[in-house]
Order: structure tokens, then C-alpha cells, then sequence
């Protein structure tokens, strides 16, 4: 009898062993990929928090050098936007976004139907000191 006994025991307990090894295994798993993706994540905030730093320290320079207000007797002509576009070598859509704001409504300066207020014009003779390397710079900063 004891043997029966110690038999029944062992192989309850074998059982006992898979099913518990069956079911925390799939936890296990569940814990590493989950460590894994945090870990990811990780990387991922770090590498984020280095670029918005970077983007503020190149914002905040840009901020300084763009004038406060007009300089006296600053002038607007649609040809001039589309020569500086042309000499920077970007499409009204890039321009746009240096100087904060859409393609069109580059184009629509290009083209006479209307002018820029005095914030876009500012920005506008700002980026006329801009070179064409700094102007690529700044717009791969803006992605």
C-alpha cells in the first residue's frame, strides 16, 4: 500500500509540476516581451528628450536673431520670395514651414494675391541671411 501511496503521490505531483510549468510559462513570456517593450520605450523617450533638445537650443538661437520688429523701411515683392525660395532650392511647402506657414500661402505671396503680416514678413527678412545649408537644417530639425 505505501507503495501505491508514494506511487499516486509522485505522479500527482509530476502533474501538478507540468500544469504549473504550462501556465507560468506563458507569464514568463509575457514578462520578458513586456520588459522588453519597456526597455524599447526607453530608448525610444531618451532618444526623443536628446532631439527636443536640440530643437530648443536651435529654436531658442533662432527666436534671438529673428528681429523683434521691422527694420525701418523694409519692403515687400512677390519676386523676392520666389527669388530667396529659389536661391534656398525649396519648394513652397518647405519655405513655408520656415517661416511658420503653408505652401500656399507662399505661392499666394509669390504670386501677388496677398501679403504677409508683419510677423510672417519679419520671419521673411530673417530668413534672408539664411544660407541654403542652414535652411536644410533647420527644416530637418522641423520633422
Amino acid at each position: 500500500m505505501a507503495n501505491l501511496n508514494s506511487v499516486l503521490n509522485e505522479r500527482i505531483s509530476r502533474l501538478a509540476r507540468k500544469e504549473i510549468r504550462n501556465q507560468t510559462g506563458t507569464t514568463k513570456k509575457l514578462a520578458v516581451r513586456h520588459r522588453s517593450d519597456i526597455a524599447a520605450m526607453r530608448r525610444t523617450i531618451h532618444d526623443l528628450e536628446r532631439r527636443l533638445a536640440l530643437i530648443e537650443r536651435i529654436t531658442t538661437k533662432h527666436v534671438e536673431q529673428m528681429p523683434r520688429e521691422l527694420p525701418q523701411g523694409t519692403r515687400f515683392a512677390p519676386r523676392n520670395v520666389k527669388a530667396q525660395r529659389r536661391r534656398l532650392g525649396l519648394s513652397a511647402r518647405e519655405f513655408g514651414k520656415l517661416v511658420g506657414v503653408t505652401g500656399l500661402t507662399v505661392y499666394s505671396w509669390e504670386t501677388g494675391k496677398f501679403r504677409p503680416r508683419a510677423p510672417q514678413l519679419a520671419a521673411l527678412v530673417a530668413l534672408r541671411k539664411t544660407g541654403k545649408r542652414e535652411a536644410i537644417k533647420r527644416l530637418e530639425m522641423q520633422r
